[in-house]
């Protein structure tokens, strides 16, 4: 199995992982907990599970925009997801491999709920200090962490080495340093 092999399979793993871990919280969420019955859960002093249904995209973007708004919404992350498959492909980067699998399986589970339920199940509030984050779930929380990876891998990207000519200098060859 060749390296873009493995790092293919991994990011596929890392990625089936997200979307397990998000739709089984979900599912614990809503069945187990019951959570919409129940309303807001104190965790911790500054973490509540609180329960939201996002009907629009990130941070509750573009909510209200009629009802094909959900089959346009998962239509467009699933051509994301695809083009996330195709860098995950080419991708020579064992770290890069890992963040687009987690954005693509957070994604993918969002785009279950979506198809599932009309609208994403949010239910995580992080608060402190009179200032409260949007509410999220845990495939939002892998989206967000892979695309911060993303960045601070600067796109996961580095540009081939020219192959070596017969005018190179051998390694330790003292011409290599002219």
């Amino acid at each position: 199995m060749s390296r873009r092999d493995r790092l293919t399979v991994l990011g596929a793993l890392v990625g089936l992982a997200v979307f397990a871990a998000d739709q089984g919280s979900k599912y614990w969420i809503l069945h187990g907990l019951d959570l919409p019955r129940r309303g807001d859960v104190r965790v911790m002093p500054h973490l509540d599970l609180t329960m939201v249904w996002n009907r629009g995209v990130t941070f509750g973007l573009l909510t209200g925009t009629g009802g094909w708004s959900v089959a346009i919404l998962a239509g467009v992350a699933l051509a994301i997801v695809a083009v996330l498959g195709v860098w995950l492909r080419r991708t020579q980067s064992t770290p890069t491999a890992v963040a687009l699998g987690a954005i693509a399986g957070g994604a993918v589970g969002n785009v279950t709920d979506r198809l599932r339920y009309g609208a994403v199940v949010d239910f995580i509030r992080a608060h402190a200090f009179g200032w409260s984050w949007y509410v999220f779930n845990l495939g939002d929380a892998a989206i967000v962490c892979g695309v911060i990876a993303l960045a601070l891998l600067g796109g996961g990207t580095r540009p081939p080495r020219p192959a070596p000519t017969a005018d190179d200098p051998a390694p330790g060859d003292p011409a290599e340093h002219r």
